[in-house]
């Protein structure tokens, strides 16, 4: 049995409103506000709350709550945006380095906003498999600054937001505040190049002209193309790893108390989750950070009533590339 003891959370103080979006974007604010669902996100100083530094205040607190130390970690893995610090580093070792996780090895693993499920997984699975006993999952997000406000082609991404969350994971604990079950995840590689930050990598380095193009800033090649293909998969795919994950954990929608979803258009949270019928937490006061909306929607649920001790829990995301996942934990409370 894996189980998580303890969950941490970070967002940065200062606020952007639905209002400014819609300034700065030139989009009606009633569209920002109830259409894409951002009445406020959290957005990060260009000076502090780098990837690193957010993860460590969200470590910090997810230590607490375990109760345990750093140097009784044994691996601190990363599953959070791959825009951090630096362009080529390692986010993994500079946090188990901060925090003096002195015993532990550090890793990454990328799924885009599909992370939280599938680094559970991974986490879960090396835990049975393996000698450690306890991992640190750390994730952060600060994707606001690679977004244009005026390119009306990614104004899906206007949602962004930035903040971190950790979560201890440990091998056979004796008081868990929720045993991890199982997962599911689905890849459709047609998606993989509509959502790209043209310059920066080996196809287009950066050079004084990109950077007087604005190539520094993510975009969508193709939205129209993209959105209609998503249209034709993606609730199908969102229900089938919901559904996989929760059957092989022996349970069915019938069972679900909670879905911890990404943060994405309110119409589409709404009709997936009624499809689903059952409880979840919109979270329109973030926006969407990437692999840490699992986590606050968790959280805000905890916090309105939403989620009780024996309550079956589904994360349940779906990052560009594009990935769904999903993954299954018995709620038991603190």
């Amino acid at each position: 049995m894996v189980g998580l003891t303890g969950y941490g959370l970070y967002v940065p103080e200062e606020t952007v409103t639905g209002e400014e979006i819609a300034r700065r974007s030139g989009i009606p604010e009633e569209v920002v506000v109830e259409k894409m669902g951002v009445r406020e996100k959290h957005v990060c100083p260009p000076d502090g709350d780098h990837a690193a530094d957010m993860c460590v205040k969200a470590a910090e607190r997810a230590l607490s709550r375990a109760g345990i130390e750093a140097t009784d970690l044994d691996a601190v893995l990363y599953h959070g945006s791959e825009f951090k610090d630096f362009v080529v580093w390692s986010a993994a070792a500079n946090v188990a380095e901060r925090i003096g996780a002195e015993n532990a090895f550090a890793s990454e693993s990328y799924a885009l906003c599909a992370g939280a499920p599938i680094a559970l997984r991974q986490a879960k699975a090396t835990l049975v498999a393996d000698a450690p006993e306890r991992i640190l999952l750390v994730s952060a997000s600060r994707e606001e600054d690679l977004v244009n406000y005026e390119n009306e082609d990614s104004s899906f991404m206007f949602n962004f937001g930035s903040g971190a969350c950790a979560m201890v994971l440990e091998e056979a604990p004796d008081d868990p505040v929720a045993t991890v079950r199982e997962s599911a995840a689905i890849t459709d590689g047609r998606f993989s190049e509509d959502v790209v930050m043209p310059a920066g990598g080996s196809r287009n380095p950066p050079s004084e002209a990109t950077v007087a193009a604005d190539l520094h800033t993510l975009d969508v090649p193709d939205p129209d193309g993209m959105k209609e293909r998503l249209g034709e998969v993606s609730l199908d795919n969102f229900l089938d790893v919901a559904d996989t994950a929760l059957s092989r954990s022996d349970y069915d929608r019938d069972d679900l108390g909670f879905v911890a979803l990404t943060h994405m258009k309110r119409s589409f949270h709404d009709y997936l989750c009624s499809t689903l019928d059952t409880a979840n937490y919109y979270l329109d006061e973030f926006g969407h950070v990437q692999s840490v909306d699992q986590i606050l929607a968790l959280d805000a649920g905890l916090e309105n009533g939403l989620v009780e001790s024996g309550d079956v829990v589904c994360f349940l995301a779906a990052g560009t590339g594009y990935t769904w996942a999903a993954t299954v934990l018995d709620w038991h409370g603190e």
